[in-house]
């Protein structure tokens, strides 16, 4: 039961996203270029082959401009309450982890430049990685 009802989320948000990027007359390339990713990872997530992140629906949300709450229009109660409490759980997972908190301590021991450089470069191998 679980798995299917993230299943019926992950195509709900696919073809949200689809829709969306289509009323803006958007390719998948284009899309894909806004976001920093390959065309072919926009198309597993229109297809619901890849799930996408709460950091990669921000961002999709903003490239689309729509709040993130447009993502989740039309989910049943119930599949709603299932997704929020399986995102909290793997939210508190994380960052319970001492390599998240070790990884959190060396970042704000940089300074501000070093700092953004590396966001820059976990952005950038996230896309290597993702694509």
């Amino acid at each position: 039961m679980v798995g299917d009802s993230m299943d019926e989320i992950d195509i709900h948000l696919g073809r949200r996203l689809r829709r969306r990027r289509r009323l803006l007359g958007l390719t998948q390339q284009e899309l894909a270029h806004a976001c920093g990713v390959r065309f072919q990872q926009i198309q597993k997530y229109e297809c619901a082959a890849n799930r996408m992140s709460a950091a990669r629906l921000w961002q999709l949300a903003e490239v689309l401009e729509v709040p993130v709450s447009y993502f989740y229009e039309g989910l049943t109660r119930d599949q709603r309450e299932h997704l929020e409490r399986e995102t909290a759980v793997s939210s508190n997972e994380t960052m319970a982890s001492k390599e998240t908190q070790d990884l959190i301590h060396a970042y704000y021991q940089l300074g501000e430049r070093p700092r953004r450089r590396l966001l820059d470069l976990a952005k950038a191998m996230n896309g290597e990685i993702e694509a």
